[in-house]
């Protein structure tokens, strides 16, 4: 865990406040990180990713999912283009090059590792990046699924205040987890456990979360075993990823 954070009192609860995070460049010129979570064993990573300019990812093979929201400009591969505001989420075998065709900045969550061919002279954005050969497994799938994630329908999540968007159910993934969008009406308050790992990325508003401020651009880390009290007090927009359903409120992620 990054210093620029505060912790709740019970020790697995974490607010990372980005504003304060540096860029850190990688091995690649024009892709710069801001992480939260980056574990190159495993390949996992939550976080910021920056694309300058006309940078490529370079070709690359995902081994887990991958989850992106462009926050700022747009990708395009042999697939099409992600635009603004948009999710995209890449399943295990997605293979792809793109490029970012003006200043591009994503929010990133990265569940598996990521393998470049041999021959590769890239390979610095993604964490637990691995050269080795590989082929596309299946090139009449799409390498990514595209989400307009403000379009998707509003469905209740039997908490006053709380209403949910799904963005990705990981069906056809072998795991059982959820990514959705929150959006909390102002002076609402909700509590719960959380007995897997479960994180947000504030997109706008303010919340308080164990008596911690996490405003737009905080992301919110619940590690297994936590105990959240989360209020709203002039409203909040969320991203939101959960390896499993949480206890004591409605259904946030709808399992």
């Amino acid at each position: 865990m990054d210093a620029l954070y505060t912790l709740s009192p019970d020790g697995r609860t974490h607010v990372f406040d980005m504003n304060r995070q540096p860029w850190q460049a990688t091995a690649n010129a024009g892709l710069w990180l801001k992480p939260v979570r980056h574990d190159d064993a495993l390949g996992h990573f939550l976080g910021l990713v920056r694309f300058d300019a006309f940078v490529r990812s370079g070709l690359h093979q995902h081994q887990g999912v991958a989850t992106s929201f462009v926050i700022e400009g747009g990708l395009t591969d042999h697939h099409g283009a992600i635009g603004l505001h948009e999710a995209g989420i890449n399943v295990k075998g997605s293979t792809h090059d793109a490029i970012a065709y003006r200043p591009t900045v994503l929010v990133s969550r990265l569940e598996g590792p990521v393998t470049y061919p041999p021959s590769s002279d890239i390979s610095g954005v993604h964490a637990g990046s691995r050269h080795e050969a590989f082929r596309n497994p299946d090139p009449d799938v799409p390498p990514e699924i595209n989400v307009p994630v403000d379009e998707m329908p509003i469905q209740e999540t039997g908490i006053f205040g709380v209403r949910r968007q799904r963005v990705f159910d990981y069906a056809g993934t072998g795991t059982d987890r959820r990514m959705v969008q929150l959006t909390l009406r102002p002076e609402c308050a909700l509590a719960f456990e959380t007995p897997h790992l479960t994180e947000f990325w504030v997109r706008g508003g303010l919340l308080q979360v164990n008596g911690q401020a996490a405003h737009a651009n905080c992301f919110v880390v619940c590690e297994p075993g936590a105990r959240v009290e989360m209020a709203s007090p002039f409203g909040a927009l969320l991203l939101g990823w959960a390896e499993g359903r949480e206890r004591g409120a409605g259904n946030l992620f709808g399992f």
